[in-house]
This record gives C-alpha cells, structure tokens and sequence, in this order.
C-alpha cells in the first residue's frame, strides 16, 4: 500500500519593531494563520531597524511585551533570534538563516503590509527575498499594487496565489485581502506621552507593562 506524505509545513513570519506591540499586529497575524491554515506564525521583534528610527523601548522591553502578548494565544509565537544579533536586522539575512534551520522543503511565508510593499525597493537585497521564502502581502480592500517601476516590474514575474504557499517553499507574492485595524504604534506612544491611556488598543498585559516600567513618558 502506498503511504501519502504529509504536506511541508507552512510557517509565517512577521517582523516588525513592536514598539510597542499592539492589537492590530497581532490581528493581522492571527487572521493569516487563520486564513493560510499554517502551521506556525511567528512575530520576528526587530534588534536594530535599518529603515526606522532607533525604537523608543529596548529590545529587552519589547521582547517581553511581545512575550506577553502572546501568552494566551497558542497560535502565535515568539522569535527572538533578530535581538542576539549584533548587526542590523536585516530581513534577507534572517530568512536565510531559517531556510538553512528548517531545511528546503518548508514554506516560508514572511508577511507585510501593502505599506511595506510598496517601499520594498529600499530594502537591503530585496530581490533575493524570495529565494529563500514567500512574501504575503496583507492588503485593505481598495489597495492596489504598485503599477510600475521597478517592484512592479518585479511583481509581474513573481506574483501568485495562495494555492502555491502550499506546492513551492518559497518564490511567490501573495496578497491576501483583509480588513486592518486602524492602530498605530505611534498614535500609543504620543498617547502615553500625554498621560492618555492606550487602553483596548493592544493588550491588557502589554499595558500594565508599559505603565508599570514607565515607558514612552516624556522624560526617556
């Protein structure tokens, strides 16, 4: 009798700097778990940005909110390999270092915003990104892809669906309509800086962090 192997897995990654994680990170993540029927989702805290100002909180600081934002979704989990390394956090490097890990056969899916996309020229060796993963694209109904230049052009020739997360490693551009939530890590910090509350915005948990150590207040 001839046995059926099981599908690769398909695992999403979602970097970003959190700071400080909120409800419409962890809404996107969650959705597209959901959605894909993947087996892992990953959130990827960034060490040191290279396209972002210096994040107002430590990695350690942020590390542990994205800990405790997730301590009651088993869905979701933490990586926290971009914080012990000494070097800008890189997304190419990152994804390379996982393919070696996990070997060629696993999907890799590393998911942004349409925001992301669009601005993808400016990242470092963006066009080797997909040699060793997926690019999923979450996008709000009524976004468009970027028509030309030269993402669009690299588009035209990489664009798939969501059949090949499943069938191919990596390789493809995949957008996936969602409804985002209209939270930014900004808006919390100037709300806190204020003396506002940020609260229902990102998780219990995270807030009381953040109140408890102080953080985003005027004096840091």
């Amino acid at each position: 009798m001839t046995s059926i192997s099981a599908p690769p897995a398909l695992i999403g990654l979602f970097g970003g700097t959190f700071d400080p994680v909120h409800n419409g990170h962890l809404r996107m993540a969650l959705e597209l778990y959901q959605h894909l029927q993947m087996d892992q989702m990953r959130l990827l805290p960034a060490h040191r940005p290279p396209h972002r100002d210096t994040p107002r909180c430590s990695s350690a600081d942020r590390a542990a909110m994205v800990r405790l934002a997730l301590a009651d979704c088993p869905a979701l989990t933490a990586d926290e390999r971009e914080l012990l390394a000494d070097r800008p956090s890189w997304t190419v490097d990152t994804l390379a270092q996982l393919r070696q890990e996990l070997g060629s056969e696993v999907s890799l899916c590393w998911c942004v915003g349409m925001d992301s996309l669009v601005n993808l020229h400016t990242w470092s060796r963006w066009q080797q990104l997909l040699d060793h993963a997926h690019l999923v694209v979450a996008a709000r109904p009524g976004w468009a892809l970027p028509e030309e230049g030269e993402v669009a052009q690299w588009l035209q020739q990489h664009q798939g669906d969501e059949a090949d997360l499943r069938q191919l490693p990596a390789g493809r551009v995949v957008l996936v309509q969602q409804t985002l939530l209209e939270i930014s890590a900004t808006d919390i910090r100037a709300q806190v800086a204020a003396g506002l509350s940020p609260q229902f915005l990102l998780p219990e948990a995270v807030w009381r962090y953040i109140n408890d150590k102080g953080l985003y207040r005027d004096h840091q």
